[in-house]
């Protein structure tokens, strides 16, 4: 009997021990662990969907009790101008589709009052497609940290732990048969957990290696 699936609200961990290293973030962790002994007070971090950006901020804000904001937040540049003025801190999410004039209002805020900001992007700054030269130089000056593409132990990792947040256990072998096939992205493991939830839901049945094989075969990867 097929079920209504509903999607459940479900809590992502943000630990420091549910932070997942491997050699393709590790230079990344290094800097969060470093606060505050960074050369300045700006940092860009960049790296693929899903692959953990948001969770090095939420640990960085636990070391410094600094804020995250969404870099569409700063349409309305001075409400955030307002958080900020109490906050030890600022990371943006998504800061390279954030308004370039406000990014700018802001970074120069920051750096005149020596206020710890924390770029999260998926590319470096050179990739930007930046039109203010004065945004652009001063970006591009910053140190940066990249988090690269994920190997097999960390990838099959990762898939534990969406799943694990999710409150699922999945037998290793289902493991082992996703990551033989899937797309080697931090990001495909998250949608491949989510379409695997939803499906079982569904079906009302456990996560099985035939389930990973429909929707797998789906989704052409």
């Amino acid at each position: 009997m097929t079920q209504l699936a509903i999607d459940l609200q479900y809590r992502t961990a943000f630990g420091r021990a549910d932070f997942l290293v491997s050699a393709c973030n590790a230079d990344a962790l290094g800097w969060v662990e470093r606060w505050p002994d960074w050369p300045g007070t700006a940092l860009v971090m960049h790296g693929p969907a899903a692959s953990g950006k948001t969770h090095l901020a939420h640990l960085w804000q636990g070391r410094c009790g600094g804020m995250i904001v969404p870099a569409a937040t700063l349409d309305a540049i001075e409400p955030v101008m307002q958080l900020a003025e109490e906050s030890p801190g600022i990371a943006v999410d998504d800061a390279d589709r954030a308004p370039e004039v406000p990014l700018l209002h802001l970074y120069n805020w920051c750096h005149e009052r020596r206020t710890p900001l924390l770029l999260l992007s998926r590319v470096a700054p050179g990739a930007w497609p930046i039109e203010l030269p004065d945004l652009a130089s001063r970006l591009r000056s910053l140190p940066s940290v990249a988090i690269a593409a994920p190997d097999d132990q960390l990838l099959g990792a990762v898939l534990v732990k969406h799943f694990g947040d999710r409150g699922l256990r999945v037998e290793p072998r289902v493991i082992a048969y996703a990551l033989r096939r899937m797309e080697r992205s931090f990001d495909a493991a998250r949608a491949l957990v989510a379409a695997l939830d939803r499906l079982a839901l569904s079906a009302g049945s456990a996560i099985t290696i035939a389930l990973a094989r429909r929707v797998l075969g789906s989704t052409g990867a």
